[in-house]
């Protein structure tokens, strides 16, 4: 936890440094005391709604246990035997398979799936998808994954700047300025995001919902339907998709462009392996 708070102020810090760097580029002493202005107000927005920038994306919206009263009765069940408090619940539209947890801490968590996830898995690897977003949870692992994405969704927006100040002569394109930032601002975005998110994290999340359910081959399992659902049904590689995908429990995408550039995600037939060593599962 204490990593995660330090990796955390330094995510804060370097958003400021760019976004001060950036004004002092494009408009000198005045573009400094702007960007120290959009600096302090991107920090505020990253840390207090880097969750709802994350469900936005998804296009995500609150469910009832009358809408879905099999998970409500999984993530209370989940959430009385870790002893923690509910977090609440999303769900979106999207008909691929996939899930995250976002928020500031426990008593501010979201657990989101999508449709497609809930028509796709049974139960029982249901419940296996629902212990490892929780064990995120626990393992406080959402405030640095949810201000690393609204911190990169953030930076590649700021590539707009650079085609408002630095538009060509004959205002058919974004001019050279705005073509390197353009260049520049997606690795870096990325680069932030993968400083700040471990892939061993996966991994520690994926035995810990074992444990938490005592049944880590119906997470295995789970793995197996949901890469092949991605496969199908690959998300289209939007910034604002890209800032969110590393906190899915699996890449959203294809597996090419920026999505590729923005994966934190271990493979999935190494999760599996290891979910079945714990279940003494042998071939």
């Amino acid at each position: 936890m204490r990593h995660n708070g330090m990796r955390t102020a330094l995510l804060l810090g370097l958003l400021s440094a760019l976004i001060i760097t950036l004004g002092a580029w494009l408009g000198g002493g005045t573009g400094v005391q702007i960007a120290l202005l959009l600096a302090l107000a991107g920090n505020g927005v990253a840390y207090f709604f880097s969750d709802r920038i994350a469900l936005s994306a998804m296009r995500a919206r609150p469910v009832s246990e009358v809408e879905q009263p099999t998970l409500y009765r999984i993530v209370r069940e989940l959430s009385t035997e870790a002893r923690q408090p509910m977090p609440r619940l999303y769900m979106s539209p999207t008909i691929q398979p996939n899930a995250f947890a976002t928020g500031r801490n426990p008593r501010r968590a979201v657990v989101c799936v999508t449709y497609g996830l809930t028509q796709l898995l049974d139960e029982r690897e249901l419940r296996g998808v629902v212990g490892h977003e929780l064990s995120h949870v626990y393992n406080r692992d959402i405030l640095i994954s949810s201000i690393a994405g609204a911190l990169a969704t953030m930076i590649t927006w700021l590539s707009y700047v650079a085609v408002f100040f630095g538009g060509s002569d004959d205002d058919e394109g974004p001019g050279f300025l705005g073509a390197l930032l353009m260049m520049v601002l997606g690795p870096v975005a990325a680069g932030m995001v993968r400083m700040a998110i471990s892939r061993s994290r996966e991994f520690q999340a994926d035995e810990a919902a074992a444990r938490l359910t005592g049944d880590p081959l119906a997470l295995a399992s789970a793995l197996r339907k949901i890469e092949m659902g991605v496969r199908r049904l690959p998300l289209p590689e939007n910034s604002r998709l890209t800032s969110a995908s590393h906190m899915m429990i699996a890449n959203p995408f294809s597996g090419s462009g920026l999505g590729r550039m923005f994966s934190t995600h271990p493979p999935t037939a190494e999760r599996v392996a290891r979910l079945e060593r714990m279940a003494g599962y042998r071939r």
